[in-house]
Order: structure tokens, then sequence, then C-alpha cells
């Protein structure tokens, strides 16, 4: 297929795009896929892997600027980092040698499931990090393992899953789950990546071009989301219309 200089801007505004709702709620792969497949003409798997530079520059840049404003501790995340690590290394082992395209198929009405779950006691999501009670060993192991086996194996719809374990599970607020979940995938990324690249499933150029776009705008999301002084109540808003998208553009409604 032969790219010409409108497919380049679109790629860098759309992933822009994504990295912004990326760093506040989740799914933006879900853009970046439709970019890498439709727009640039790579096959699944290598859209897969390609996909994973724009989602590491981003990571990347949103923990930086989280960290710039004293929003990072990794020291109580290192638990969560462990696990979701372990399950990536498997999950990207798994999508290596299988396609995930069977996978959409029940991630539609995954999606359906986490929108109830998002609408029904709104105010669980509001809530500031609870320090004093800590979430049960039996909980995170599982849970985060999982998580990191789905991200490492599709990426997509993983920011949404992630912060409704991290607020409904592990109890944090919404900005705090955002700031371990860029670190979190930041780090997972970066193995995760280079399987890919071992297998030869990335197109260097055209991710380096969709890092550019996700970059600034998981930067700039994160900013004014670490100063805002109602930006969890922002964030669960923009959780809701992200899942709405998802599930409109998943069923065909659009």
């Amino acid at each position: 297929m032969e790219l010409e200089y409108y497919h380049y801007i679109i790629a860098i505004l759309g992933s822009a795009v994504a990295g912004a709702i990326n760093t506040l709620a989740g799914n933006g792969s879900a853009i970046t896929l439709t970019i890498l497949t439709e727009l640039m003409g790579l096959p699944g798997n290598m859209a897969n892997g390609t996909n994973r530079v724009g989602v590491l520059s981003q990571t990347v840049a949103s923990t930086y600027a989280f960290h710039r404003k004293g929003k990072l501790d990794i020291k109580a995340s290192k638990y969560y980092i462990i696990l979701t690590v372990i399950g990536a290394v498997v999950g990207v082992y798994v999508a290596t040698q299988i396609s995930n395209e069977a996978f959409i198929q029940v991630f539609r009405y995954l999606m359906i499931v986490m929108l109830i779950i998002i609408l029904v006691k709104p105010g669980r999501w509001l809530r500031e990090t609870d320090t004093e009670n800590p979430p049960s060993i039996w909980f995170i192991i599982p849970m985060f393992l999982a998580l990191g086996f789905y991200g490492g194996f599709i990426q997509m719809g993983m920011g949404i899953f992630f912060l409704a374990i991290m607020v409904l599970g592990a109890r944090h607020s919404l900005i705090d789950s955002n700031v371990i979940k860029s670190l979190i995938v930041a780090i997972y990324t970066v193995l995760v990546l280079a399987i890919f690249h071992y297998k030869g499933l990335v197109d260097w150029k055209i991710g380096g071009i969709m890092a550019i776009g996700q970059m600034a705008g998981g930067y700039i999301m994160a900013i004014v989301a670490a100063k805002h002084p109602k930006a969890n109540i922002w964030t669960h808003r923009v959780l809701i219309v992200v899942v709405i998208a998802a599930i409109l553009r998943l069923f065909n409604v659009y």
C-alpha cells in the first residue's frame, strides 16, 4: 500500500487523541489499531506489535508528567508492577502465536458489562484513595496477573479494565489509578515490544510516527489531570463516553 503525506497527518492527529484518552481513561488503542489496519494497511498481528511503540511513548510521557506533579509513588505500586509484568510476558507470547481477532467478538460484550459497572453507584468511582484498607493479596495476585496477560495479549481496553480493578477492588482514586496504570503499562510494554520486535511484528517507521502523536497527547493530558481540582469527576465522565463509543463501534452502530 502506497502511503501519502495525509495518511501520516491523520495518523499523528489520531494518535494524539488516543494518547490523551488512554491517559485519562483507556481504550485509545481502538483508535490506533484502526489507523494501523484500515489507514496504514498493516495486518492484524503487525498492527498489534506496531501499536506498542506508541503505547510505550505515551505511557513514558504521561508517567513523567505525573512524576513532575508529585503524583508518582513507585514503592506503593511494586506488587502491582511485578504481577502485571509477569502476566504481560505470557500474554504477548500467546499473541505472537494466535490471532486476537476472534477475541473482539467477546470484547464487545465485556464493554457492555463495563458500562453497567461504571453507571451503577457512580459514587464509588469518585472517592479518594483508601490507604488504611489495602486489598487482600488473594485479590491482588489473580487480578493483576490477568490484567497483565490481557495487556500483553491485545492492549485494547486494558486501561478501562485496569481502572475498574484499581478503583472498585483496590480502592484507589481514579487519578491515582491512572498514575499507576501509566507506570505499569510503560514497564511491561518495554518487554512486550521487545518480543514483538524479535518476532518481526513491528513496523518501526509507522510506529515512530504514531508515537509522536501519542506522546504529545499523553503528556498534555497527564499535566492537566494532575493539577485539575475535579480530575476524578471528569475522568469518570470521559470513561463513560469512551465505553459507550467503544460499544457503538464494536456493534457497528456507526
